[in-house]
């Protein structure tokens, strides 16, 4: 056996009590494991400081010199330690211990050259260090510790075991001499030379006991790089290997349906970025590869109408479609909009949610089942078992990052030969985010949005402006707009938040009294159709005033409301904000986002708001949120792991990204299955990595 694959208690100074901490603490099981637990940050240690330039409100500092005299202080039971520490320029400083006292007393000795690594401090008006790290001073920078000292993360329990940093650091102490014959190349020795990469034993002991800076950065860019590389092969692995093995249905003929309504039922001309999309996807579908595509497009740029014409050369080939949403307010939003689009034509269109009635759906299931549906749209109800095709040859789903990966494999597998995949989404992901998590996917964008709207004028108001506000949003009454004001609604604070609303709800309605303004509330504690109800209203222009919770986030297109009134912005983040402001500006005028925060910002809080009000660029915007957030934060836990990194960060490593794509791009349109002699230790590695991860990938 490797000894990398050696399960870590019988690593010395761990043992069986320590492993089974580690492991569950750490996730560290074997020896490799331990080797690859990097410390996230690096200390100087080359750098003492005399006793005379310690700053007490410095980090940590490092100081050479001897105990002069070391007192127990308390009476019969001692409550502490305290040493006078005296540097060779005669300056001292006191050393205060409150535990391990015996273990004190006994080893540290006066008149012996130590090494003290810590936090200072005041205390009584005297220069403090609290249990600093202690070492003699003989000792020091022996073995493999070089100028820089790696910390690594710890928590509670492994504290309680004496595993803080320190400890792991000795445990690697341990280690590392015992793996360093053991470990092997991953990358090919031309790729190394080109990106100028260290050997790889090499850069897993540097990052551990960098020399200097110099050693640390050439070890972190190493590693940073084959772990990039790997997830863009692994990715690209996925890919290869689906459009070799899984056939998807030839969609050779564009018939009736798509030409009849392209050139007599579309009510507007089709942009040249959806043109150019839906060329795209019909490409992918008469090929016989099996169409796995993410569809990007801002807020209001017409995807569903791409989704509706892919779906219609679908119905050409005698195949049926799919639409799944992940709310009902978009599922039912989606079937309406495509039910008018397609009331002159002979396609039967249905809808399933969880609030369809038990009569309807036996329906629903025979008509789906013998073909006579058309186009199904849904919500997580179409994942059902009892919702059972005749002929699936298509599927959108929409909002796609709401959905878990096993979800969307039920759907997957509602047809003998997989359908066609087409996923959505408003939330426009950075190139860097995209290339990382959907390397396995092609990737579309319509980066123009129809001809006619107008940017969204975005401006940020403080509490102190609400009454300029109230007048702003009278005066667009009087030209017969409509207003929406949203309130946040976060779980955590759900009952704060809902007093919060109806709060607002009252100060509006006392504003804007009826019967001169009509004013309705939406949110998630209400009946669905109660909530339809106003709704309704307010589409229909029954009311001026929609006061809102997140719910209308998404699904809610009324072409005559102009204003959206954003409360609390400072709460919402980017992604959500620029989502909220799609709602508006879907008609020919102007529309105007009012994003009221109160008198205090956190820089964080400042920088969305700013971005909000300097472009409606949904990319632009994604980027600051990456930056701000990271990439775990945008993307949730469902993405199989890949945003897991060891060590890479997608956002700071953003080159190294870029240039481990091209060198796994470049292997796979040179080739595929990895037969050359050179390329026979990335073929064997990408296999490990490919028996540890299950293979989503194959479901978009």
């Amino acid at each position: 056996m490797n000894v990398l694959e050696t399960p870590i208690e019988f690593l010395k100074g761990v043992g069986p009590a320590r492993s089974e901490l580690m492991r569950t603490e750490m996730g560290v099981r074997t020896f490799g494991g331990l080797l690859h637990y990097y410390p996230f940050r690096h200390i100087d240690r080359s750098k003492f400081y005399p006793i005379s330039e310690i700053d007490p409100e410095a980090a940590m500092v490092q100081v050479k010199g001897k105990f002069i005299r070391i007192d127990g202080i308390g009476a019969k039971r001692i409550v502490r330690m305290v040493g006078a520490f005296q540097d060779d320029q005669g300056n001292i400083m006191e050393v205060a211990w409150f535990r391990s006292l015996t273990w004190i007393k006994q080893s540290i000795k006066t008149d012996v050259d130590y090494v003290l690594f810590g936090k200072p401090g005041m205390f009584k008006g005297k220069l403090q260090m609290t249990h600093p790290e202690i070492e003699l001073a003989e000792n020091f920078g022996k073995g493999l510790k070089g100028g820089l000292e790696g910390v690594y993360s710890t928590t509670e329990k492994l504290k309680a075991r004496k595993l803080d940093s320190r400890a792991i650091r000795k445990l690697m102490e341990v280690l590392i001499p015992q793996v360093m014959n053991q470990i092997t190349e991953t990358l090919p020795g031309y790729i190394r030379s080109r990106q100028d990469l260290i050997p790889r034993a090499s850069a897993l002991k540097d990052i551990h006991f960098p020399a200097n800076t110099e050693t640390l950065v050439q070890a972190q860019k190493t590693l940073k790089f084959e772990e990039l590389f790997y997830v863009q092969m692994r990715l690209m692995n996925i890919k290869a290997k689906r459009n070799k093995e899984i056939r998807g249905q030839v969609f050779a003929a564009v018939g009736d349906h798509f030409n009849s309504f392209y050139n007599n039922h579309l009510p507007f001309a089709l942009t040249d970025a959806q043109k150019r999309v839906i060329k795209e996807i019909r490409k992918d579908m008469g090929t016989g590869n099996q169409l796995n595509r993410l569809l990007q497009g801002d807020v209001g740029s017409g995807k569903t109408v791409v989704a509706l014409l892919c779906a219609l050369i679908a119905i050409d080939n005698g195949f049926q479609a799919a639409i799944m949403a992940p709310t009902e307010i978009l599922a039912q939003q989606h079937y309406e909009t495509i039910f008018e689009l397609l009331s002159e034509m002979h396609i039967n269109v249905a809808i399933l949610t969880g609030s369809s009635k038990t009569a309807y759906r036996k329906k629903l299931h025979a008509n789906l089942e013998n073909g006579q549906i058309h186009l199904l749209i849904g919500t997580h109800a179409l994942l059902e078992d009892k919702v059972k095709f005749h002929n699936l040859g298509f599927v959108v789903i929409d909002e796609q990052h709401r959905f878990g990966v096993a979800q969307r494999s039920k759907l997957w597998r509602k047809n003998s030969i997989p359908p066609h995949v087409l996923v959505m989404t408003a939330t426009p992901i950075p190139r860097t985010l995209a290339m990382t998590v959907y390397g396995d996917l092609d990737v579309s964008v319509i980066d123009e949005l129809p001809p006619g709207r107008k940017p969204i004028k975005t401006v940020h108001r403080g509490d102190g402006g609400r009454l300029q506000v109230f007048g702003f949003m009278k005066e667009e009454i009087k030209k017969g707009r409509q207003i929406y004001v949203v309130y946040p609604l976060i779980e955590e604070s759900e009952a704060f938040d809902y007093k919060d609303l109806m709060d607002g709800y009252e100060s509006i309605a006392r504003a804007f009294p009826i019967p001169e303004y009509q004013v309705s509330i939406v949110h998630g504690k209400m009946k669905p159709e109660d909530k339809e109800f106003e709704m309704k209203r307010f589409a229909e222009g029954k009311c001026q005033i929609m006061v809102a919770t997140t719910v209308i986030e998404v699904g809610v297109n009324v072409p005559n409301a102009s204003v959206m009134v954003i409360e609390s912005a400072e709460r919402f983040g980017l992604s959500q904000l620029h989502q909220l402001r799609g709602r508006v500006g879907r008609g020919a005028d102007q529309s105007f986002c009012i994003l009221m925060t109160g008198n205090k910002l956190s820089n964080e809080g400042r920088k969305r708001i700013s971005t909000m009000c300097e472009t409606n660029d949904g990319f632009r915007i994604a980027e600051v949120d990456l930056k701000l957030r990271g990439p775990g934060d945008l993307m949730g836990t469902q993405q199989s792991g890949i945003m897991d990194f060891n060590i890479a960060d997608i956002v700071k490593d953003k080159e190294i990204l870029i240039k481990s794509r091209e060198e796994a791009n470049y292997i796979f349109e040179n080739d595929p299955t990895l037969e050359h002699e050179k390329l026979a230790i990335v073929k064997a590695h990408l296999s490990s990595i490919m028996r540890k991860k299950p293979n989503w990938g194959r479901i978009s």
